[in-house]
């Protein structure tokens, strides 16, 4: 149970936790935190393409979510996009800091395929394929590859996908759609696709 006096199986409002939050009330951090984890890590990983740091970002996401509950207003956007917003603002601060260093976007393609949790025989690519298409992710813009990533490898919607970016409905669509065609061309001009 829920220390607020929540009954337990109930499903919380997101409103009530972070009310919780703000007066201190451990057991509504604690169940804010199992609910939004992964998707906090999955946004923070998608970014940075570094799981350690990821879970750096996930974690100061929710100590600020903590601290800034009392300030929360639901009138302004839902809880999810408040707190994606933080967790977005704090790894786009993070990969600011990192930026002197080189990502190589096979690693980030096998980074995301790894978080799958599917059995290998379903997500295993050649090391031929995957550096093809670690090319092409690389030729097209960083918000496209953001979108393309957050909708094919973790199955985000464009609205989750607005959410999470901070932009309107269509222009998370535009980038999808746009990212695939670029993405599409670019591996047609692989020689040996």
């Amino acid at each position: 149970m829920v220390h607020g006096g929540f009954p337990p199986g109930e499903q919380v409002p997101d409103e009530a936790l972070l009310a919780g939050m703000a007066v201190g009330d451990e057991g509504a951090g604690i169940a804010f935190v199992r609910r939004y984890q992964h998707r906090v890590f999955g946004l923070a990983l998608a970014i940075l393409g570094d799981p350690g740091l990821a879970e750096d970002v996930a974690q100061e996401t929710f100590v600020r979510a903590w601290r800034h509950a009392s300030v929360f207003d639901a009138r302004r956007g839902s809880a999810p996009t408040w707190l994606l917003a933080i967790a977005r603002n704090l790894a786009i601060d993070c990969m600011r800091v990192r930026r002197a260093l080189p990502r190589d976007p096979e690693d980030a393609l096998w980074l995301e395929r790894a978080s799958l949790d599917r059995p290998p025989e379903e997500t295993a690519l050649g090391a031929d394929t995957a550096r093809r298409l670690g090319r092409a992710l690389a030729a097209i813009p960083a918000e496209q590859r953001r979108a393309v990533l957050l909708a094919a490898v973790h199955g985000r919607s464009a609205r989750e996908i607005a959410e999470i970016e901070s932009i309107p409905l269509g222009t998370a669509k535009s980038r999808i759609r746009s990212g695939l065609a670029r993405l599409r061309d670019a591996v047609s001009t692989e020689e040996v696709w």
